[in-house]
């Protein structure tokens, strides 16, 4: 056995929870079709997730809890409410962005709807590259 010491076992704590915050929302942006019902699951996994995790670590507050918190949120916006939100989170990748225009928008708003978001999301791209 090897003990680590605390402000070493702290920051590799930070840094498993990051990644595994990030893979959540990852994982959220590969999804195909998301009901109603789905983005409630959504929202019930991460609480379970964040209630392990406080009982495994006295990290507070937990890195990157805004980042899906605030992505799952996404999925219940409106389409007025959508462009915005696009403009302001460019801490998302591209792909997470576009999935959350097809899948979560994607049957409620017509085609030339949906491609002004998807450009909305080119353009606010564009700069970082």
């Amino acid at each position: 056995r090897v003990r680590i010491p605390l402000p070493v076992s702290n920051i590799l704590w930070e840094h498993c929870i990051r990644l595994a915050n990030r893979t959540l929302v990852e994982g959220y942006a590969n999804v195909k079709k998301c009901s109603n019902e789905g983005r409630a699951l959504m929202q019930l996994d991460f609480q379970q997730f964040l209630m392990k995790l406080e009982k495994l670590t006295d990290i507070r507050p937990i890195p990157d809890k805004e980042f899906v918190e605030t992505y799952i949120k996404a999925y219940y916006l409106t389409e007025n409410d959508m462009e915005s939100w696009i403009k302001e989170h460019r801490e998302y990748s591209t792909k997470q962005l576009t999935n959350l225009v097809n899948i979560c928008l994607g049957t409620y708003i017509n085609k030339k709807a949906r491609q002004k978001l998807l450009a909305t999301i080119d353009d606010t791209d564009r700069p970082k590259r």
